[in-house]
């Protein structure tokens, strides 16, 4: 399925002094938010973004306003730690939008959060277009009523999000995945082992952690210990660690002295150290589709706080986490949740993927069906054009509540 609904014909009388709020709670949602800014610079040179975001959108023109560092968190536990820093973003974007309304407020996924400043927005008379559904295919459907309440328009980066947002009456677009256009690695294996300084002829390990701090201390021990014991059985193997824009290298230090890893740490290239590797123990998320576009070997693991994870296997509605395995509609990858994802059984699943040549040339050749369920490229620009075509419609004061 080819995305479709976008386009527009007035882009070019747009002023170039217009305002428009961007929110990005997490590492993702930086880097499409990057790419939906620069697309939207190229439409109409001079658009003044602000909002939260992280490096990448900061280096793409943003103002940033809160770092999404200081956002990324996931779970009951780790939301009420983290409290403060959310509200204060929170009330900080709130105020501007009451008393400064940009012309345009897009939000990229981070639902709990963006929903609410939705509702804000929606009062305010602003516009909002929310680019990366929140996934009401999984769990809490019923924000599927906030979205059509509230949001202006929806830009959905798989197929089967469309009907969902059709059934509710809130207006959606299919725009297809951006990951599609940011995963374009040309080097071969030995290329790109050799470019991280790495002997091709030995085995090359990811250990991919994820990007939240809050990740970082439940899964990178686990990750680490599995780690140790596959060096115990394969003397030679070499270990990478990519750090998200979100992280520095004190969130993993700790973790990592005294263990006897030590892996090659970069923040850059992530998608040719994806290439360089034979496997990979990555964190659910969205680096499990880009590690699947490359076609690179995985296990998924993921450890929530024990309370939230009672509260989540009550709602979650889907049977896979990965997704790789939620695009594909099985469980082309194997999952360790919880109490599964012990370093016995990561080292074990490793083991296997790179010692048995039947097992790895299946999950190679399962991964390779993902991209054509993926629709085809240019999301950001697809999504930047519906941006600048909700700015021409206008402010609607009736909307906003306005009294005449």
């Amino acid at each position: 399925m080819m995305p479709t609904g976008v386009g527009s014909d007035t882009i070019n009388a747009i002023p170039a002094t217009t305002r428009i709020m961007i929110v990005a709670g997490e590492a993702s949602g930086d880097i499409y938010g990057a790419e939906l800014v620069r697309e939207a610079q190229l439409l109409n040179p001079g658009l003044h973004f602000l909002g939260i975001g992280g490096k990448r959108m900061h280096e793409a023109g943003v103002e940033i306003l809160v770092d999404s560092a200081d956002m990324a968190v996931m779970g009951l536990v780790e939301v009420l730690k983290h409290f403060g820093v959310i509200s204060s973003a929170f009330f900080k974007l709130k105020n501007i939008l009451q008393k400064d309304p940009p012309e345009l407020l897009i939000l990229i996924d981070y639902p709990g959060f963006n929903l609410r400043l939705a509702k804000v927005a929606k009062k305010a008379g602003v516009k909002v277009l929310y680019y990366i559904s929140p996934k009401v295919w999984a769990w809490k459907a019923g924000r599927i009523r906030t979205i059509a309440a509230t949001v202006s328009r929806m830009a959905v980066i798989f197929p089967f999000e469309v009907p969902l947002y059709e059934k509710a009456g809130a207006p959606v677009s299919f725009v297809g995945h951006p990951m599609l256009d940011l995963v374009n690695v040309r080097m071969n294996r030995v290329e790109a082992a050799s470019s991280f300084n790495l002997d091709p002829s030995r085995k090359i390990i990811g250990l991919f952690p994820g990007s939240r701090r809050s990740e970082i201390e439940r899964i990178l021990p686990a990750i680490i210990a599995a780690a140790a014991l596959l060096q115990k059985r394969f003397p030679d193997i070499q270990f990478v660690l990519p750090l998200a824009s979100t992280l520095t290298e004190d969130d993993i230090n700790p973790h990592l002295q005294r263990s006897g890893i030590t892996p090659v740490i970069t923040r850059h290239r992530i998608h040719d150290l994806i290439r360089a590797c034979d496997a990979i123990i990555s964190v659910s998320g969205t680096v499990t589709l880009e590690i699947a576009l490359i076609g690179t070997p995985m296990v998924i693991i993921y450890k929530l706080a024990p309370f939230t994870y009672q509260v989540a296997k009550r709602v979650v509605k889907i049977e896979h986490i990965g997704l790789c395995n939620i695009v594909a509609g099985r469980g082309l990858v194997r999952e360790l949740i919880q109490g599964q994802a012990n370093p016995e059984a990561i080292a074990a699943e490793i083991t296997t993927i790179i010692t048995d040549a039947a097992y790895r040339t299946a999950m190679t050749a399962e991964l390779a069906t993902i991209r054509g369920k993926l629709g085809g490229g240019g999301a950001a620009v697809r999504t930047a054009s519906l941006a600048l075509d909700l700015i021409n419609s206008g402010r609607d004061p009736a909307e906003a509540g306005d009294k005449p």
